[in-house]
């Protein structure tokens, strides 16, 4: 394997785990914990909650272009293509769909009114970012395959 080849295939197996990290540490994490802060309020935990999940989104289109880009480069197998494809369809959701319905709830809620009905946007986000999730360890787990000699594994 060639320098460039090796490179390739090191971010091709680097940048899904470190976006794994990344969604699991925002979302799982601190997500829910933050409000458990002294002296954090509801409005307070959502205006941080939204400067850190734009800058997970930000982090993840940043990810995604350079993991597609990478993986066209080395001439990724069509099983890589399918579940980056499926990654960028549930992440568009996530960014187009769902945000803006948390978006709209939470402006209501730090303008100190009462945000109407169930958050079912809320269950989404969750529900796309664990979709995303085992994409993403799919991913690594055929990339692992394609690039590690047979014998290795």
């Amino acid at each position: 394997m060639t320098s460039s080849g090796r490179t390739n295939a090191a971010l091709q197996l680097l940048l899904p785990a470190f976006l794994l990290g990344a969604i699991i540490a925002i979302s799982f994490l601190e997500a829910p914990l933050k409000f458990l802060a002294p002296g954090v309020t509801i409005p307070i935990g959502l205006g941080i909650g939204r400067l850190v999940f734009t800058a997970l989104n930000v982090l993840a289109g940043v990810v995604l272009v350079v993991l597609t880009a990478v993986s066209a480069r080395a001439k990724a197998g069509r099983t890589t293509l399918v579940i980056l494809g499926v990654i960028w369809l549930v992440f568009l959701l996530e960014i187009a769909v769902i945000r803006p319905v948390l978006n709209r709830r939470s402006d209501l809620v730090i303008a100190g009114a009462e945000a109407p009905g169930t958050n079912w946007a809320h269950y989404a986000y969750i529900a796309a970012d664990v979709a995303i999730i085992g994409l993403l360890i799919a991913l690594v787990v055929v990339t692992v395959r394609r690039v590690l000699p047979s014998e290795a594994r």
